[in-house]
């Protein structure tokens, strides 16, 4: 018998466990470790922060899901792993700290054949001043940050109504944030509601990021064509932007989120002040803090993650400048150097580079996304991995199947206003995700596959795909047919 061991239950941890089940014969244990009692569709929740969707709507329990496949479910959070045992006994643990209500603060030892590390990341709303749903900003990161958003969200509109005048501000709430696609997303909602609310003449709305130029999307951006023209997503992206009247601010690292402004710093190395009255600004990320320890009880996690708290996989990490990095450096199975029965994936594992060029200001200050992870791509490294470990239990001497970025596609559907009548959202498909320049001069992407487009139809197929989404997760009968 082995036991496959994975931390969280996202849609990294979750798909790789639903997988895995399927895969293993019963005899086998598939274990599951998460701090929280719901799964929760990340995508849709700026459809709760917009007022759209309740957050019903957007999770479930995880604990019948799991029970009805076969899979072991403990609500805790992990605290330290033990990837090679201790003095007594080398078989790999980690010890974790229950959440759930009727064990809450119990800590308790677990151990592993091989580990699955999906926890995802931390919000490091603390990596910048005054950011943050606690203090004097609001966010759409979980379901009840988002719920608490549309509850400002109507305030605003009401008072609105009432003749004043606000000013509303979404981005990125530090300069090396992740991924601005959910603030992408929220603007649009946002702005959509306020239309339909007859309230937008009474609304300035400003997207401050820390993109070096609109479109970016933490990807280096994207070239499309379109008519005959090869466009870049810049001149995509601003359309949108200009069409709804719509401010912009890039290249921008905030420093301080105050009561009713911002304080920012540019690439010119300029501080400068923004104010609003409504705030919704993403944290950048960083590893859950995992502690990493050897046998003899020294302290390992230097080993084991990056200096972000993301775990090492195989990826080149050697340093080099933005113009050496190379498509393979990324990692093809995910499976960590030093201890072969551990893997990462989605947000959990750590980039060799980012994909966005790396900026500073004049002052030092680093200003650019660090590469995103997330969704589609992070559902098919988990089922790769899930497949790999499933092999490996049963007989094979190492991971066959490989899934880099460098090779994988994508597909997003950006919502840009909610309605079954007059929504519509901007659909995206990539190929490859990390460009290779070399295969396409200019460019880094084969523009047979690399498209964007925006409609009604867009709306449509984003909404169907939220339910779709769910009933998988839910473990429902033919889930597998729902593709990642």
């Amino acid at each position: 018998m082995a036991r496959l061991l994975i931390l969280g239950a996202g849609i990294g941890g979750h798909t790789a466990a639903l997988h895995a089940r399927h895969k293993l014969s019963k005899k086998h244990e598939i274990v599951v470790v998460s701090p929280n009692s719901k799964w929760n569709w990340i995508p849709s929740n700026i459809w709760v922060g917009s007022g759209w969707m309740q957050p019903e709507q957007v999770t479930f329990e995880l604990a019948p899901v799991y029970k009805k496949a076969g899979i072991i479910f403990h609500q805790a959070k992990a605290v330290s792993l033990h990837p090679e045992g201790n003095a007594d006994s080398p078989t790999p643990y980690i010890t974790v700290e229950y959440t759930s209500p009727e064990k809450r603060g119990q800590e308790e030892i677990l151990t592993y054949d091989y580990l699955i590390n999906a926890t995802g990341p931390k919000l490091n709303f603390n990596a910048t001043k005054g950011l943050g749903p606690d203090q004097n900003s609001l966010s759409v990161c979980t379901y009840d940050h988002a719920r608490e958003t549309a509850a400002r969200l109507k305030d605003m509109i009401d008072e609105m109504r009432g003749g004043a005048h606000k000013r509303f501000l979404v981005g990125t709430g530090h300069g090396t944030c992740t991924c601005q696609g959910a603030a992408f997303e929220y603007i649009f909602n946002l702005e959509f509601e306020l239309r339909k609310a007859g309230v937008r003449d009474k609304a300035t709305v400003t997207w401050i990021s820390n993109e070096q130029e609109l479109g970016d999307f933490g990807i280096g951006g994207m070239h499309i064509q379109r008519g005959g023209y090869i466009t870049h997503s810049r001149i995509f992206a601003e359309s949108l932007f200009t069409e709804r009247g719509l401010r912009w601010i890039t290249r921008a690292h905030v420093k301080e989120v105050r009561e009713k402004e911002i304080i920012y710093e540019t690439l010119d190395g300029d501080e400068k002040v923004e104010p609003f009255d409504f705030s919704m600004l993403l944290p950048p990320f960083s590893g859950v803090g995992l502690q990493a320890v050897d046998r003899d009880g020294q302290d390992i996690t230097d080993k084991v993650f990056a200096k972000n708290g993301f775990m090492k996989v195989d990826a080149d990490y050697t340093p080099k400048d933005y113009e050496n990095w190379k498509p393979e450096d990324w990692p093809k199975t995910y499976q960590n150097p030093d201890y072969p029965n551990m893997f990462a994936v989605g947000i959990a594992f750590a980039p060799p580079h980012g994909i966005s060029k790396p900026m500073k200001s004049k002052n030092g200050t680093p200003i650019f996304p660090t590469p995103p992870r997330t969704g589609m791509p992070t559902g098919v490294m988990a089922r790769l991995v899930a497949y790999n470990i499933a092999d490996m239990i049963n007989g094979a001497e190492k991971p066959t199947r490989e899934a880099s970025l460098a090779n994988m596609g994508a597909a997003c559907i950006a919502s840009a206003g909610a309605d079954l009548f007059k929504g519509s959202g901007v659909t995206m498909t990539m190929f490859p995700i990390i460009p290779d320049f070399e295969k396409y001069p200019g460019i880094g992407r084969d523009l047979t596959y690399t498209t964007g487009e925006i409609g009604l139809a867009g709306h449509w197929l984003k909404h169907i795909l939220h339910y779709a989404f769910l009933y998988k997760a839910k473990a429902n009968p033919f889930w597998r047919v729902v593709p990642e």
